[in-house]
């Protein structure tokens, strides 16, 4: 569990918090017609609920479910998908300018699924090769985890994503079309947020806490 005892999940971009009840009331989130809190009461079933209702409602912004034992409530939530993991990369290059994509209708950051065996730093250096063209890659710290579900033939889907920071002195980028990368551009990072993208409310914050990553190492 981490350490603030919380995680989020994105259910088709809806946060999903779950935690003990100390660190969801921090966030201070207020029922509310579009906003689920609520205790957990240990059964499955509860979450299924949950999970049928972002299905089928768009209207729900947020879920905050919490327990006094939120590892029970975490592995209970894990127990209704079957779970992949996946890597990718913050990319910068030398003009400080960050690697972003458009596919399927949202701005993007290459990642794909962990192979049998490899690291989970490999992939993530392997999927920006083969997502960019991009080969000269000096991969940095680990940034953070994201969580987000999809459904596959029928079956639920939860995605975890490891994120590490990376630099690269190359600016040519070849976009693996098979992946239905439609545009590829370098964007200078604080400029393109504030313009409103549609990005990934998980991509988002991948991006803020790079940039925060990128500050501390030009301060240092």
């Amino acid at each position: 569990m981490r350490p603030e005892q919380m995680y989020k999940v994105y259910i088709n971009g809806v946060p999903v918090f779950m935690g003990s009840p100390e660190s969801v009331g921090e966030l201070g989130f207020m029922p509310a017609q579009d906003q689920y809190i609520a205790p957990y009461l240990g059964k499955r079933k509860q979450i299924k609920q949950y999970l049928d209702l972002l299905d089928k409602n768009d209207r729900v912004r947020l879920v905050a479910l919490y327990a006094e034992k939120p590892e029970q409530l975490w592995a209970d939530f894990c127990s209704c998908f079957h779970q992949l993991e996946a890597a990718g990369g913050f990319v910068l290059n030398e003009n400080g300018q960050l690697l972003v994509f458009y596919r399927r209708g949202s701005w993007d950051m290459p990642k794909g699924k962990i192979d049998p065996g490899e690291t989970p730093e490999a992939a993530a250096i392997r999927e920006v090769q083969e997502e960019t063209g991009l080969q000269n890659l000096e991969i940095g710290p680990f940034l953070t985890h994201t969580w987000h579900t999809y459904r596959q033939k029928g079956e639920r889907i939860l995605k975890r994503t490891w994120w590490f920071a990376m630099q690269t002195p190359d600016t040519a980028v070849i976009p693996q079309t098979e992946e239905d990368i439609e545009e590829i551009q370098w964007v200078d990072p604080d400029i393109w947020l504030a313009s409103g993208p549609e990005v990934y409310a998980s991509i988002r914050e991948v991006i803020q806490l790079g940039l925060e990553w990128r500050k501390n190492a030009t301060d240092k």
